[in-house]
């Protein structure tokens, strides 16, 4: 009797601790603002412009150039593959894709799923929890880990008909890992080399990614401006 109430005790004793090591899922979103530049910069960015250059094996490199309004709720994606550039845009409810056709740009209305996936990316492209309370997420804390020899907190990010699981360095507060569920398929990025921008905030500047379809890795080369001008003219149709 006494070994089982020992063995009881021991186990009460992890219980607590663990549930001890978890930060409230604020907490961890505060240290990444903290860890990046602080959250009144954060709170200040109203635009963005990346370019990135994606490579994988046995495939066809390409560049994407990306341009964003934040408070317009628009996002200009062009993608660019051996010299041809397919061009996908939201502005506030509508979107649309141009696809090159012979000396044309043929323009096409997007689908309610790829326009959402574009508002999610409005974001995400950033960080995906950037005021979640206000677009219908919820944010949970799983618990911590290890990753890579590293302790991690991971957070459970659930919105409509998306689910990411987000893993912070505990020392760094960095994030250094996503996994995405959307639509039946399963995206991880695993993120590194965070480089300050000049407006002062530190974004990953190498992703690689992997889904659960494809299932081979994707390497992503950034470079970030914030609040810098943004072309009106991409955005009109």
């Amino acid at each position: 009797m006494k070994k089982l109430l020992n063995i009881l005790t021991a186990l009460l004793l992890v219980s607590t601790v663990s549930f001890a090591q978890k930060l409230p899922v604020d907490s961890i979103f505060a240290n990444y603002y903290k860890a990046t530049g602080g959250k009144a910069l954060w709170d200040g960015v109203k635009s963005y412009n990346i370019k990135r250059s994606y490579s994988a094996a046995a495939a066809t490199p390409y560049d994407v150039n990306i341009s964003a309004s934040i408070p317009e709720q628009s996002l200009y994606k062009s993608k660019t593959i051996m010299k041809r550039s397919f061009v996908y845009t939201i502005k506030g409810n509508e979107g649309w894709i141009k696809v090159p056709i012979a000396q044309k740009m043929d323009v096409k209305d997007l689908s309610q799923a790829e326009q959402q996936n574009m508002h999610l990316e409005l974001f995400e492209n950033l960080v995906p929890f950037i005021d979640y309370k206000k677009r219908g997420f919820i944010a949970t804390t799983v618990g911590t880990e290890t990753l890579n020899g590293a302790q991690v907190n991971q957070v459970e990010l659930q919105g409509k008909g998306i689910k990411y699981n987000l893993y912070f360095d505990a020392k760094s507060g960095l994030l250094v890992k996503q996994r995405e569920t959307k639509a039946g398929v399963e995206t991880t990025t695993d993120m590194s080399d965070y480089t300050k921008s000049a407006y002062g905030i530190m974004y990953p500047s190498k992703l690689v990614v992997v889904n659960s379809t494809e299932k081979k890795p994707l390497t992503i080369k950034s470079t970030l401006a914030v609040n810098e001008q943004v072309n009106p003219a991409l955005f009109k149709r």
